[in-house]
């Protein structure tokens, strides 16, 4: 019988450089994949959206700054 597991959908995401350079930095910091950071990031962000009780698109992404981590 096989234990049971938790199933993923894979996604293929591209990122800004810099912001995928942020988040490898977080990855490292953290001892976690890559793949950890963006779905606790994005689980965080539901959470926020919920309980702002915010709906719609998110603002233009060109828009946004990244913050660089300290290496």
């Amino acid at each position: 019988m096989k234990s049971p597991r938790k199933s993923f959908v894979r996604a293929s995401i591209s990122f800004p450089p810099a912001l995928y350079e942020t988040l490898e930095d977080i990855a490292q910091q953290k001892k976690v994949s890559l793949a950890w950071v963006v779905r606790d990031a994005a689980e965080k962000y539901i959470v926020g959206e919920a309980k702002d009780g915010r709906r719609g698109r998110p603002p233009d992404s060109s828009q946004r700054s990244v913050r660089r981590t300290a290496r």
